[in-house]
């Protein structure tokens, strides 16, 4: 694929300070229009590779392209052609909702005309209207997120880099940003997305790299990357825990010993590896259909993110305490 092609090319990126190595050689290429997901622990070096891709800090050693500019030979443009947003909305407090925006487009190069037409159309889309007369100092942690990509949205630009943005977010925030993210899709915008929640970037990314002490150790989307981890398998759960050992014998060549060692009298459900995926749903289940076992459920899983990062990283991602909101969230995308 030519580079005309892709929004981001990193080629072997080494940053360090002092004796410290954050980048090691830290390769990969985002296609225009593209959400990438960039994990790892923290301490791995991913806000590292973001602040060298925004030009606020300038790599040792490699190259960075983003929308077509060199980020140390064209810094400059590269601005001009992203957006960077954090954890922390980087308003003035004092200004309203409206009063920032117009500020930010003034900024960008719009006219007064225009960046008051412009902060009208930004209010609207991201519903912030009835908010737009009021001091941004009284906007809720939600409104200010949204506000502040709202910012960035004033001249449409090539690259989203959204550092963390729903971390500390209530559930309907969340699910807003991730709206925002699909209309960057649709828009042909190119967004590299750093996250703790594993979940997020299941459910928003189209590629997913893993970085860890500087490199990126793995790469894919999130189902080649879980496939890495292990192949699927069907979760049999009785309704009679007694019926565990008739479920084993009616199982037969279906459950390997392995398997089968792992299954303890404290056991309330059985793993069946399901090579041929469906079909060894369907064939278990006719097994235990013939049998007479009455069952809780019967389904077919997957690794989830969390097990490709374990195997990954040596240790389990560092999740905030609201994860759960994340997963209700994408329980329904």
């Amino acid at each position: 694929m030519s580079e005309s092609d892709q929004a981001v090319i990193v080629e072997g990126i080494e940053k360090s300070f002092g004796k410290v190595k954050a980048l090691r050689g830290v390769t990969f290429e985002v296609e225009r229009g593209q959400v990438l997901g960039v994990l790892g622990p923290n301490g791995a070096g991913k806000t590292t590779t973001v602040n060298i891709l925004t030009t606020l800090i300038q790599p040792d050693k490699g190259r960075a392209v983003v929308a077509g500019h060199d980020v140390v030979k064209d810094a400059s443009a590269v601005r001009r052609s992203i957006m960077l947003t954090g954890q922390y909305a980087a308003l003035d407090d004092m200004l309203t909702g409206a009063e920032n925006l117009v500020m930010f487009g003034r900024l960008m190069g719009l006219s007064k005309g225009e960046a008051k037409a412009r902060s009208k159309e930004l209010l609207t889309e991201f519903d912030l209207e009835a908010a737009a007369g009021r001091r941004v100092s009284t906007y809720s942690g939600g409104m200010r997120r949204r506000i502040d990509i709202a910012c960035g949205l004033v001249v449409q630009p090539d690259v989203v880099f959204l550092d963390e943005p729903t971390t500390g977010l209530d559930p309907r925030s969340r699910q807003s940003v991730w709206d925002l993210v699909a209309g960057f899709k649709n828009l042909g915008i190119t967004t590299l997305l750093t996250t703790q929640y594993l979940e997020e970037a299941d459910a928003l990314s189209d590629k997913i790299i893993v970085i860890d002490h500087g490199t990126v150790i793995a790469e894919g989307t999130a189902d080649e990357l879980k496939s890495r981890t292990g192949g699927s398998y069907c979760e049999v759960v009785p309704l009679n825990l007694k019926d565990i050992p008739s479920i084993v014998a009616a199982l037969g060549s279906l459950l390997p010993e392995d398997y089968r060692s792992a299954i303890t009298p404290e056991s309330d459900r059985l793993a069946v590896p399901a090579p041929d995926g469906a079909k060894t749903l369907a064939e278990a289940l006719r097994r235990l259909d013939d049998a007479n076992i009455d069952l809780v459920d019967i389904a077919l899983r997957r690794p989830s993110l969390d097990d490709v990062f374990l195997s990954l990283t040596g240790h389990v991602a560092e999740v905030a305490d609201d994860s759960a909101d994340a997963k209700s969230l994408a329980a329904k995308q």
